[in-house]
């Protein structure tokens, strides 16, 4: 085993007996193989795992080498921010409804994190978004995405308009926008509408969501672009703004919410047997050997 990762961080909701059992295992395996373990006081919500240091939010990515999270995608999206621009690489571990970022079973956890460990593994850089309220020619506030940005309706219907690096893009009415990396488009985005985008591919995905024009359609852009959204809303319910589902503000008339992407990236540490097209295909039910009764192999020339 190499010393590449000597620090290990495990983030779940530990409260969840679903995660606390798989985490109190694998901090126990990681223990025994004579490696640090750190905690978060707000991850372990009062229980405490044999052998791991709990150390506060602020100071956990820089006292870790390497992050494994225990749940869902949510948890992967949470922790991600957590640690963004501390060159901090992650490993999933599934234990969440759907898995496209926590892709490794906990049926095989351990097998896979001492493989990972011993420096046998497929590397994926993400990019992150990151977005902003600006008021007043001011920052007032900014905040890290790695699936999506989300501009919502809260009450009433939105009217808001879009530009891309500065050059008019289109008014709309509906109940909002998604702005996706291509790790998002299987998310929130496709749900909408949007396409799945390999997540190497250098782009951002714009969604409408529930347009009131049957013309407004996704629109892909380079991951260069600055994309800036002011609402036309005056109803007094000013529509609200999510970074990877969670809240970030609301954006008032005259406010600009700009999104572009981030220097900082966020690093997925895979199993050298992952596949992100087989991966589309269970998560998503693609392809004719789902129908029964269906023999057809899922390899053909």
């Amino acid at each position: 085993m190499t010393r590449e990762f000597a620090k290990i961080g495990l983030w779940g909701r530990l409260s969840e007996p679903t995660v606390a059992e798989p985490a109190r295992e694998i901090s126990a395996h990681l223990v025994q193989s004579g490696l640090e373990v750190f905690g978060t006081s707000s991850s372990a919500a009062g229980t405490t795992l044999p052998g791991v240091t709990e150390i506060p939010d602020d100071e956990f990515g820089a006292a870790i080498d390497l992050l494994i999270t225990v749940g869902g995608d949510g948890t992967l999206l949470r922790s991600a921010r957590q640690i963004a621009g501390k060159n901090v690489p992650l490993i999933g571990i599934n234990r969440g409804r759907l898995g496209f970022l926590t892709d490794v079973s906990p049926d095989h956890m351990l097998k896979a994190i001492d493989t990972i460990l011993a420096g046998d593994y497929l590397a994926e850089e993400r990019r992150l978004l990151e977005a902003r309220i600006v008021r007043d020619g001011q920052c007032h506030g900014t905040m890290f995405a790695l699936n999506d940005v989300v501009l919502q309706r809260s009450e009433h219907m939105l009217y808001f308009r879009t530009t891309v690096d500065g050059s008019f893009v289109s008014a709309l009415a509906g109940d909002g926008l998604i702005v996706a990396t291509p790790t998002g488009s299987t998310a929130y985005a496709l749900a909408c509408g949007g396409p799945i985008i390999q997540p190497d591919v250098d782009a951002v995905v714009l969604v409408p969501i529930c347009p009131h024009s049957l013309s407004d359609r996704p629109l892909v852009l380079k991951s260069s672009s600055v994309i800036e959204v002011r609402t036309e809303s005056s109803s007094g319910y000013p529509p609200h703004i999510a970074c990877d589902g969670e809240q970030f503000g609301e954006l008032v008339v005259g406010d600009t919410l700009r999104i572009a992407a981030a220097s900082e990236t966020v690093t997925l540490l895979h199993p050298t047997n992952y596949s992100y097209y087989e991966l589309l295909r269970s998560k998503l039910h693609w392809g004719l050997p789902n129908r029964p009764g269906n023999t057809l192999s899922t390899e053909r020339a």
